[in-house]
């Protein structure tokens, strides 16, 4: 029996999972979470669609030792390809990034044009673009009828935000390749679909200017599981700050290094999935 005091179960396929990790701390501050980077098999963006669900599975099945309550997928590569498997496979409540990210698009979105950046995976799995159409049919969005998507992959926006380079020259001549196809279609809301490419809002912000508004899925994501764990009965009554567990499957020191920079703190104490 899931019991309020268990902790929220996240995982990704490394550190861009803990920007997710920042937003449930800032509208779940009382929830204790448990998070697990899959730091050695990193990056999911370029892997197939069975090693996915397979590198997906056996992350759930980690977090599930804790009793987590639920399980926030905070990686839109596995949001976009194994989120049904694993709702299907797992009797908890499982919460992707995607459907979040898209509702937001849609009530953000002044001329029905859309713009998603993500991994290779993500993008050709068509998963945002498929869940904001299916979400204009179903709530029956008179205004977005006519709404125009375009996709763009930007994978090497994921090892730049890894190594800091935040507003570098070098990142803003690669945001300027990635993102000159938004530039002639006229959208004015951006989804960023990768839990990275937070860290570089600035950056792409400065490309395609302030008029395109872009929609932190992350942030949708917190949102989406605090909604979630009100309706199932399992938000955590008490007053105390939540406690946070650190788990990697590899480089537990390079994630503590890196991890400062996307929850905005010092990560401490970190193990080894393999120790436990």
């Amino acid at each position: 029996m899931r019991d309020k005091n268990n902790p929220i179960g996240v995982f990704d396929s490394g550190i861009g999972g803990l920007t997710v990790v920042k937003q449930l701390i800032r509208f779940l501050p009382n929830e204790n979470i448990v998070y697990f980077g899959d730091t050695a098999r990193v990056p999911y963006g370029t892997k197939s669609t069975s090693t996915i669900e397979k590198f997906s599975v056996e992350n759930a099945l980690f977090l599930l030792r804790f009793k987590v309550k639920c399980i926030v997928v905070a990686c839109n590569t596995s949001s976009s390809i194994a989120l049904p498997l694993l709702k299907d496979s797992f009797k908890v409540p499982v919460i992707g990034v995607i459907e979040p990210g898209a509702r937001e698009a849609l009530s953000a979105t002044r001329k029905s044009k859309i713009g998603i950046i993500g991994t290779k995976a993500t993008i050709l799995s068509k998963a945002y673009e498929i869940q904001l159409r299916r979400l204009v049919k179903a709530e029956f969005l008179e205004k977005q009828k006519g709404l125009k998507i375009v996709s763009q992959s930007c994978p090497l926006f994921v090892p730049l935000a890894e190594e800091g380079w935040l507003n570098d020259l070098v990142t803003k001549e690669v945001a300027k390749r990635y993102l000159d196809i938004f530039k002639h279609k006229n959208i004015d809301t951006l989804i960023l679909g990768c839990t990275h490419y937070p860290l570089l809002k600035n950056v792409i912000s400065s490309v395609l200017g302030s008029d395109v508004r872009l929609v932190d899925s992350a942030k949708q994501c917190a949102i989406e599981a605090q909604r979630v764990l009100y309706a199932e009965g399992l938000l955590n009554n008490d007053k105390r700050k939540g406690n946070i567990e650190f788990f990697v499957s590899d480089e537990p020191q390079k994630f503590a290094a890196s991890g400062k920079k996307f929850l905005g703190t010092n990560i401490n104490c970190i193990k080894r999935s393999s120790d436990v």
